[in-house]
């Protein structure tokens, strides 16, 4: 339904509606967007990351991040590792100065079922933090919701006060163990769900109310909410804005700049479709998952499996092509010091 213009000036956009009811989330690495956008929090992965890192005008950061790894010294591989590591915080370090909370940066996929591994880099990227003047209370680790991952973040959170976002979550036995856990905030792909059941499945069309990825978040929501859980819900990886829509109420929604910009120009009424309230009177039953029962629980969900490992093997991937340009940059710095 067109409204007109007249009206149309009275009333706010559909992401100024969001925004009354969710905390928008901006899903880049690109600062422009923030700047245009100004949401909340925002948070990156290594694919946003790469792609920002090709742009000219953040060539700068490139730079100075190469500087870091060869003035660490050490082996090729080590000089790239804390390049990479420093370059992931001066992007972060930059968002922060363009939003009034938290920026997500994420640990390396590689690392997925290295329990011990995340917990090292994820202390290695905080004390980057550290060093630029940033604490720990605005920075939230991006950690892979393995079994491992997410004992990782147990620990990083309960131990050295960490705050970390559980990413590539496609089950409810992920979302459980996240919330037995105690981490702070799961990212639950709401887009990626769709797309595995559009590939898969004989129906290649939802209605946002039945879009698969939407009823998944709208479940682990509900869940957490009546049984108290404290752990934030960020609805991530949207392919359109009726999904977004149906999801209004959620704690968090994480954006691309393309659908913020959608739902800038959108002026219909947005009602809250998720709350506290209605969460509390789901007929849901409380369960608990140690190791075994959660590998059990989420092998039974063929989506998940799938979409995590791919998840973890596209994130891997984004990482050494982004290594691979800083290696270009290291080594024409050993030739033209």
């Amino acid at each position: 339904m067109s409204v007109s213009p007249v009206k149309r000036q009275k009333m706010e956009s559909v992401l100024d509606q969001l925004k009354h009811h969710t905390t928008v989330v901006a899903d880049t690495g690109d600062f422009n967007a923030i700047d245009e956008y100004k949401p909340l929090d925002a948070t990156t992965n290594p694919s946003l990351i790469l792609a920002a890192a090709q742009m000219p005008a953040y060539q700068e950061l490139v730079d100075d991040a190469v500087a870091y790894g060869k003035k660490l010294g050490g082996s090729e591989e080590e000089q790239i590792k804390n390049a990479c590591d420093k370059l992931f915080v001066l992007f972060g370090a930059e968002i922060l100065k363009r939003i009034p909370g938290r920026v997500s940066t994420e640990v390396d996929a590689r690392l997925s079922f290295d329990k011990e591994g995340m917990i090292e880099r994820a202390r290695r990227l905080i004390d980057l933090y550290k060093e630029a003047g940033i604490g720990k209370d605005r920075i939230l680790i991006k950690l892979s919701s393995t079994w491992e991952g997410i004992q990782a973040g147990k620990v990083l959170e309960a131990e050295y006060g960490i705050h970390c976002n559980m990413t590539l979550l496609f089950s409810f036995a992920q979302a459980v163990a996240c919330a037995e856990a105690g981490v702070t905030l799961i990212s639950p792909f709401v887009g990626r769900i769709l797309d595995w059941y559009v590939a898969n499945g004989d129906k290649k069309t939802y209605e946002p109310s039945e879009d698969p990825g939407v009823k998944s978040v709208t479940k682990i929501y509900n869940y957490y909410k009546k049984f108290g859980y404290k752990t934030i819900v960020m609805g991530a990886s949207f392919r359109n804005t009726g999904e977004i829509k149906a999801l209004t109420g959620c704690d968090y929604l994480t954006i691309s700049p393309k659908l913020l910009a959608e739902l800038s120009k959108e002026y219909v009424k947005l009602t809250p479709t998720l709350s506290v309230k209605e969460a509390q009177a789901c007929e849901l039953e409380k369960i608990h998952l140690d190791e075994k029962a959660f590998r059990w629980h989420h092998n039974e969900d063929q989506m998940a499996v799938e979409k995590l490992s791919d998840g973890i093997r596209k994130f891997a991937a984004d990482a050494i092509k982004l290594e691979r340009m800083l290696k270009v940059d290291v080594l024409s710095c050993c030739l033209f010091p």
